[in-house]
């Protein structure tokens, strides 16, 4: 045996280096945490940006709405139904903007429920390119193997 250091030959039961004096003991490695560990609190953010970024379009969409049925001369179609059906566009990227925010926020504060929630809306993201599809991607990789079940219940437990 040889030390990594200086090179110099060591006897088998020697604690420390004769040439340089570093300690030749092995250092003991600290234990391996576990992938949703390591990955959860990424995830979490990435959603609760997500969320706020679909805020900002809900805001913008509601703007233009009002904009379209004010300022656009639109014959054919009435005001309030154009109106109504932009509204409900807004309204619908203003509730997937809560369930990305109420996702994250779950996941950053290890809620029992959140794991399953995020799992959901991971299969869902899938149907939205670009970035719903890399979310929804890394979402299924870090909690839906059955190691990361059981991972996220003990860190939930210790929460």
């Amino acid at each position: 045996m040889y030390c990594e250091s200086c090179g110099t030959q060591i006897q088998a039961d020697a604690r420390f280096c004769s040439g340089c004096g570093r300690s030749v003991e092995p250092v003991l490695a600290r234990p391996s945490e576990g992938r949703v560990n390591r990955h959860l609190r990424l995830l979490a953010i990435l959603w609760i940006a997500l969320g706020a970024l679909r805020l900002v379009a809900a805001a913008g969409d509601g703007k233009v709405s009002h904009a379209v049925v004010l300022y656009l001369p639109i014959a054919p179609v009435p005001e309030r139904f154009l109106g109504g059906i932009l509204t409900l566009v807004a309204s619908f990227f203003m509730l997937k903007a809560i369930l990305a925010l109420i996702a994250g926020w779950g996941l950053l504060d290890y809620q029992p429920w959140a794991r399953m929630f995020a799992l959901v809306l991971g299969f869902l993201a899938l149907l939205l390119p670009p970035v719903g599809t890399a979310l929804g991607i890394y979402t299924l990789w870090v909690l839906l193997p059955e190691q990361s079940e059981q991972e996220y219940r003990a860190l939930a437990q210790t929460a």
